[in-house]
């Protein structure tokens, strides 16, 4: 594969207009944005941790929890610290290649946490489920082959996205609807029709995302069935750990089926 991706393209920027061109809201944005994602680094970088200096902590569950951290970390610092700087600056411009960058680590790290939270629903699975089977089938080397596989995965799907995006020709309009690069908006711009290339993706991630959060309910709701039927005190326990875990997978796939599964409509 050409990697020489500016020598493909006349384009060799895209602008980023951000989420408002008053420059009292991005203050307030450069402001609140700044704290939201010192939090979530820091909260993040505290579990992961907090989990790896505590020795009660080594266990299945909390492995795949520090792993998680760890992805929402790196979720939250490939598009955002560029999002915050350009709230100062006149020119929100960023270069081809930051660009193709920026869609590369939202798909891998995107990847990577679907099969991240499959496996932690697993995990549940088991520990309710099969609780006198649990040490046995969530031994260290399944939960670190699960992990080893989540990168494989969001490798394969990140490259899979870029196989024919950096190809593509960008002659014309460079300005990305958005405040980071995301594949939708960007393929949008390309000189040639990306109907096909459309499709693509839709079927690799869309469609992906939406099958896997199906799954994810039925495993959650399973769950839920057999934590019914134990002692109050450990359904409570059981029922809680599970709704924070559901939460997640809901506020994750949510936005990612809404985005991909129908690429092609126009939203403000």
């Amino acid at each position: 594969m050409n990697m020489t991706w500016s020598n493909q393209s006349k384009v060799t920027e895209f602008i980023l207009p951000g989420l408002s061109g008053s420059s009292e809201l991005q203050m307030f944005y450069f402001l609140f944005f700044s704290v939201v994602y010192v939090a979530t680094v820091l909260g993040n970088l505290l579990i992961v941790l907090t989990i790896v200096l505590e020795p009660h902590l080594h266990s299945p569950m909390y492995f795949l929890l520090g792993n998680l951290s760890f992805i929402d970390m790196s979720l939250a610092s490939f598009a955002t610290p560029k999002m915050i700087a350009d709230f100062l600056s006149e020119h929100k411009a960023i270069s081809f290649e930051g660009c193709i960058t920026q869609i590369f680590f939202l798909h891998l790290l995107g990847g990577a946490e679907i099969v991240l939270l499959i496996s932690m629903s697993f995990d549940r699975y088991v520990a309710i489920c099969k609780p006198l089977r649990y040490l046995a089938i969530m031994c260290r080397r399944l939960c670190v082959g699960l992990v080893i596989l989540s990168w494989i995965v969001g490798i394969f799907h990140a490259l899979s996205q870029l196989a024919f995006t950096v190809n593509l020709p960008f002659c014309g309009p460079n300005e990305v609807d958005s405040f980071f690069c995301d594949l939708p908006l960007v393929i949008k711009l390309a000189c040639v029709d990306t109907y096909i290339l459309g499709v693509f993706m839709i079927s690799t991630s869309g469609m992906i995302a939406l099958v896997c959060f199906v799954l994810l309910v039925i495993s959650y709701t399973v769950i839920v069935v057999t934590v019914r039927q134990r002692s109050s005190g450990g359904s409570s326990k059981a029922l809680s750990t599970c709704s924070a875990h559901f939460t997640v997978v809901t506020l994750f796939f949510g936005p990612y089926i809404f985005i991909y599964v129908w690429p092609f409509t126009n939203f403000p």
